[in-house]
C-alpha cells in the first residue's frame, strides 16, 4: 500500500512519538483486561450465583415454613378455645347451681367431648410441630450458609477493589504518557492511527523488521520495499497487507 498524500506530510510527524502513543495504548489495554479478569471476579460472580440459588432455596424453605407455622398457630388457637370452653363446663358443673341429674350429665358429656376433641386437635398440633422442626432447620441452614457467602463475597469484593485501585493507578500514569506523547503527533496522522487502531485489534502503528510488518507479522513484497526505500523521511507508509501505519528502521 503506497503512502497517504493527504495525512501527516510535513517533517514535523514524529513517528517516536507515535509508536509511543501505540505502546502506552497498548499497555493501557493489558491493563484493562487485567482490571477486567481479575481472576477474584470470577470467584465473586460465583459466589453471587450461589447466593441466588439459596436465595430462592430459602424462599421454598421459607414458605413451607410459615405455612406449617400458621397452621400451628390455628391449632394452638383451637386448643386455648377448646380450654376455655372446658372450663367454663366445668365451672358451671361444679359451682353447684346445677342439680337436676340430667342437665349434670348433659355437662359431663359436653365436658368428655370437649376433652376428646382437645386431645386430637393436640395430637394434630404435635404432628405439625414435628413437620415444622425440620423445616426450621433447614431455613436457619440457608440462612447460616448465606451469612458465610455474604462474608467471602465481601472479601472478594474487596480484594477486587483494592487490586482495582493500583490498577487505576497504573492507568492514570500510562493515560497521561499517552496524551503527552500524542500532543506531539500531527493531529491528521492521529486520527488515521485511532481509525487503524480501531480497525486492527487495537494496534495502529507497526514497525517495519526485516521487511515485513511487525503488526501483521506478513512479509511485503519485493516491489514494495523498493517503493518505500525511495521515500522521504516524512512520508506516511501504509502496511500493504493490514493497512497500518509502518515505521522504517
Amino acid at each position: 500500500m503506497r503512502e497517504n498524500g493527504n495525512v501527516g506530510r510535513d517533517a514535523g510527524v514524529s513517528f517516536d512519538d507515535l509508536l509511543a502513543v501505540q505502546d502506552h495504548d497498548t499497555a493501557v489495554d493489558r491493563l484493562r483486561h487485567r482490571r477486567d479478569t481479575l481472576p477474584e471476579r470470577a470467584s465473586l460472580a460465583s459466589v453471587q450465583d450461589r447466593i441466588a440459588a439459596l436465595d430462592a432455596g430459602f424462599a421454598e424453605a421459607a414458605a413451607r415454613r410459615d405455612e406449617v407455622r400458621r397452621r400451628q398457630r390455628t391449632l394452638e388457637d383451637e386448643v386455648a378455645s377448646v380450654d376455655a370452653k372446658i372450663k367454663g363446663v366445668n365451672d358451671k358443673l361444679y359451682s353447684g347451681s346445677v342439680r337436676a341429674p340430667r342437665e349434670l350429665q348433659a355437662l359431663e358429656a359436653d365436658a368428655g367431648a370437649l376433652r376428646r376433641h382437645k386431645s386430637d386437635v393436640e395430637d394434630r398440633l404435635l404432628e405439625t410441630m414435628e413437620e415444622l422442626e425440620p423445616l426450621e432447620a433447614e431455613a436457619d441452614r440457608i440462612e447460616s450458609e448465606r451469612a458465610q457467602l455474604d462474608a467471602e463475597a465481601a472479601q472478594l469484593q474487596a480484594r477486587i477493589d483494592e487490586q482495582s485501585g493500583g490498577i487505576d493507578a497504573e492507568l492514570t500514569v500510562e493515560q497521561g504518557q499517552r496524551d503527552t506523547a500524542a500532543a506531539r503527533v500531527e493531529p491528521g496522522v492521529m486520527r488515521l492511527y485511532e481509525q487503524l487502531r480501531a480497525k486492527n485489534g487495537g494496534v495502529g502503528v507497526a514497525r517495519l523488521v526485516h521487511g515485513a510488518c511487525d503488526g501483521c507479522h506478513l512479509q511485503l513484497p519485493a516491489t514494495e520495499l523498493d517503493h518505500i526505500k525511495h521515500q522521504p523521511p516524512e512520508a506516511i507508509i501504509r502496511c500493504d497487507q493490514c493497512g497500518r501505519i509502518l515505521v522504517r528502521p
